[in-house]
């Protein structure tokens, strides 16, 4: 796997997705290491479905802002990616109040796809379990 960028820290992301969703809902990033990036949300009513727990949307969220990060720091200098496919479970409803902890790490790394699995805690228990496959974009004059 590449090695994570370290100009890429806790603080550099909540400024990069400052004003996007994953901010507006709340999700930031905890603790970067070489091999995983760990980021958290405490639920409350923007999460929620109309039955008062976590909307699957929110779960989706929480996981692919992780992944994605996970992601990030991993680049080559000067690409991109974004999501192409995913699979959620879900194990354990959340709930307001609750505080989910979600743990990206990387499966594959390659030239031209990054796979994630990002686990989703709530205290000791996993509560969700998300793939993620990412596409490695060059950048934008060798695309």
């Amino acid at each position: 796997m590449p090695e994570a960028n370290p100009e890429i820290t806790s603080e550099s992301l909540r400024a990069r997705v400052a004003g996007s969703l994953p901010a507006d809902l709340g999700v930031e990033p905890l603790e970067l290491s070489e091999e995983f990036t760990t980021g958290r949300v405490v639920v409350d009513k923007r999460h929620l479905h109309p039955g008062g727990l976590v909307h699957g949307g929110a779960w989706v969220a929480l996981a692919d802002s992780v992944a994605a990060w996970q992601t990030y720091r991993h680049l080559p200098p000067g690409h991109d990616f974004t999501t192409v496919e995913m699979k959620l479970n879900v194990f354990a409803a959340g709930k307001p109040g609750d505080e989910l902890i979600a743990t990206a790490e990387h499966l594959h790394a390659g030239r031209s796809t990054h796979v994630i699995e990002v686990r989703v805690h709530c205290g000791d228990r996993l509560v969700a379990n998300l793939i993620v496959t990412q596409l490695v974009l060059a950048p934008p004059g060798q695309r």
